[in-house]
């Protein structure tokens, strides 16, 4: 237990998104904003699409004491990088996200009647005054972004036979095709006729 308490510890000292609330107090309406920028601590986002790690976080929140916890309301924006889902090309955006998360007092009524994975607590990262928001950060930011991200809505994607990206083939970019019914006789055709044919007449 004491090997656990002091590595959430250390995370809670590390990490930019575990935010020190020692000075909101717990009166409720008491308040506190926070507008600054972080590095994001991990790689934020989908497979084909996400904001990395160490890129700028925007943070614009106001973290609030109500009579349960610290209601955190606000914004988080940061820039993407990706790739399309259909041409492989690397594509760049940005993301903004609206937050709205509880953070339960420990003892609390809410603490005591919701479960661990449901709703986050002071605390919970090591620090008495402290909210980790970066696991609500993860989950919207997952929920915002497009799961089949693209660089254009007219994509053509990649040629199936050589894989090059048709936007940038030349036009009329194409391969010839032999009917697979027919690919071996067109090996036999090749063959016919040519020196080691055994019907070709060598007489002079």
């Amino acid at each position: 237990m004491a090997t656990h308490a002091k590595a959430l510890a250390r995370r809670a000292s590390r990490s930019p998104l575990v935010l020190n609330i020692s000075k909101l107090g717990r009166r409720p309406g008491s308040m506190i904003t926070v507008t600054e920028t972080v590095p994001s601590p991990v790689r934020i986002g989908l497979d084909l699409i996400a904001i990395d790690e160490g890129a700028p976080l925007e943070l614009d929140l106001r973290l609030e004491s109500v009579s349960e916890g610290v209601l955190v309301t606000g914004t988080v924006s940061a820039p993407t990088a990706g790739e399309c889902a259909r041409c492989l090309t690397p594509i760049t955006g940005d993301v903004e996200i609206e937050l709205t998360e509880l953070f339960a007092y420990p003892d609390s009524v809410t603490d005591e009647t919701t479960e661990a994975d449901e709703m986050g607590r002071v605390g919970q990262s090591g620090g008495a005054d402290t909210v980790d928001l970066e696991q609500p950060i993860i989950d919207a930011v997952g929920l915002a972004l497009p799961f089949v991200p693209l660089c254009g809505p007219d994509c053509a994607g990649l040629c199936p036979e050589c894989g090059i990206p048709l936007a940038t083939a030349e036009p009329g970019h194409q391969h010839e095709q032999i009917d697979p019914r027919w690919a071996k006789l067109s090996g036999m055709f090749d063959t016919v006729g040519g020196a080691d044919d055994p019907t070709e007449d060598t007489r002079d």
